[in-house]
């Protein structure tokens, strides 16, 4: 048989597919990161169904057992606590042992947290990379966030309320300034979307205490526009230009459009050449 991997609300239970209904009634049993969450989702919608709890600590042993059944002739459906299974939570694992093993597996899309605040952010959607979380640990924490400071796209984190002022910080300290969109309770009656700077938020967190559940849409470096020639190339250039009749202010604004140079620079050794 298969495994379906079924995207389940991240807030609004309103925002579950149709499709996604039809498939979690159908199937044999269904693997959940918390029973207890997807419990509710099930009654809502009254599906009745064997529960299999997936966790991290577990999900290696549960694999197996998965396998195994659906070898045998059940179907499962594999499901997050919220959004889509495999972001952030055990189900990757369950996925790529399924695949040695030859199983067929469809995946029935649902909302996404990460997506969602993108959207959101006001940021560039042209290429972005997800982080997930940060880890507890200082030095892993530490090498994962210089491992991706010089990086020019968007930069997306999840993170929870008890430690977003420290990974405020840590962000501030290692990305330095950057804009930011902190998206809490998405879908959720107190959705909210800030955005700014992170010195603004560490600010601010310091008299608010966080609540919810936190994604962090950050943007890229910067690119920086290095001069292909130095100073003294630059300011021949402009002389050429004003040789050919534009004035001395014009060149140097062409010149440093074309070269990179400080306008100012250039208008200061080309009148002193003079």
């Amino acid at each position: 048989m298969k495994l379906y991997l079924v995207g389940t609300p991240i807030g609004n239970l309103s925002d579950i597919s149709p499709r996604a209904i039809d498939t979690l009634k159908d199937v044999d049993f269904i693997a959940a990161e918390d029973t207890r969450v997807t419990l509710k989702i099930l009654t809502h919608f009254n599906i009745k169904k064997p529960l299999l709890s997936c966790r991290e600590h577990n999900i290696r042993h549960k694999s197996k057992e998965i396998i195994r059944r659906i070898e045998s002739g059940e179907s499962c459906a594999m499901v997050s606590d919220a959004g889509m299974p495999c972001i952030s939570d055990p189900g990757e694992e369950l996925v790529r042992e399924c695949a040695k093993c030859g199983i067929e597996i469809v995946v029935v899309p649902g909302p996404c947290a990460l997506i969602s605040a993108l959207c959101l952010s006001g940021l560039s959607t042209e290429r972005f990379s997800f982080e997930g979380f940060l880890s507890v640990k200082k030095r892993s924490r530490r090498e994962h966030l210089e491992a991706i400071k010089n990086l020019n796209h968007t930069l997306i984190f999840y993170e929870a309320p008890h430690k977003l002022e420290y990974t405020l910080k840590d962000l501030y300290e290692t990305l330095g300034e950057r804009q930011i969109a902190i998206c809490r309770e998405l879908t959720k009656i107190h959705e909210e979307v800030k955005r700014g700077n992170l010195s603004e938020f560490i600010t601010f967190y310091e008299t608010q205490k966080p609540r919810g559940e936190f994604v962090l849409v950050i943007e890229g470096k910067k690119h920086e526009n290095t001069p292909e020639t130095d100073i003294k190339e630059a300011v021949q250039i402009a002389r050429k230009l004003t040789s050919e009749g534009l004035s001395t202010a014009e060149a140097s604004k062409l010149t440093a459009k074309q070269t990179g140079h400080k306008r100012s620079e250039i208008y200061r050794q080309l009148t002193v050449i003079k």
